[in-house]
């Protein structure tokens, strides 16, 4: 009686070209939807749009991504608004440095555009909903970081709401890219942080 072999065939060449032609096919489909997200928003997505800039067909589209929404999960992991809280050893400093890099990138990068669709989706779709809580968490992240170690140095009262401070400082920038179009400038940002952790704070800090 003939003894069964336990050994596996190597994976050969046939589907090394699979695995390959999957990853360039994926690559395709998530850099147009990133490209049509940049462009109209999440309203302008859809799958067959997303197949006739890919030249990926939907059945392949469908296969990886099973609905709109978890495309549009997917690509939106491309969106990058999250920076290091720098550590010059004073808040102000750190606090003036995080939000003129954030003025500069809501005035320059690609992710800003998005936003506002992500937000208006978000209250329609749970699943976008999650998307753009991950990306609040990595905006604000820097900020918060930066005021909880100013807190520890006793620069600012710890009874002093994170959250609060946090939204003070974000707020007047948003308006000013979304509402008002009012120039983003180092002087404005300056403003901002100042009024927020006191003059005593500032004073001390430029001497």
């Amino acid at each position: 009686m003939r003894r069964k072999s336990t050994k596996r065939a190597p994976a050969g060449p046939d589907r090394d070209d699979t695995d390959e032609r999957v990853r360039r096919s994926k690559h395709a489909v998530l850099t147009a939807t990133y490209q049509l997200l940049t462009e109209t928003g999440i309203s302008g997505i859809s799958v067959d749009e997303v197949s006739r800039r890919s030249g990926v067909a939907k059945t392949t589209i469908y296969r990886h991504w099973p609905s709109r929404s978890a495309l549009v999960l997917d690509a939106c992991s491309k969106l990058t608004p999250k920076r290091d809280a720098p550590d010059t050893g004073s808040l102000r400093a750190d606090l003036i440095a995080l939000a003129s890099d954030l003025a500069h990138r809501l005035k320059t990068a690609r992710w800003p555009a998005v936003l506002p669709s992500i937000i208006d989706a978000a209250e329609r779709d749970s699943e976008l909903a999650d998307v753009y809580s991950a990306l609040h968490s990595a905006l604000i992240s820097g900020f918060r970081i930066a005021v909880e170690r100013g807190q520890k140095r006793g620069e600012i009262s710890r009874k002093r709401s994170v959250t609060e401070l946090v939204a003070a400082i974000l707020g007047p920038i948003f308006y000013r890219r979304w509402f008002s179009r009012e120039p983003l400038d180092k002087r404005f940002v300056t403003g901002i942080i100042d009024s927020q952790i006191g003059d005593k704070q500032s004073r001390g800090n430029r001497r």
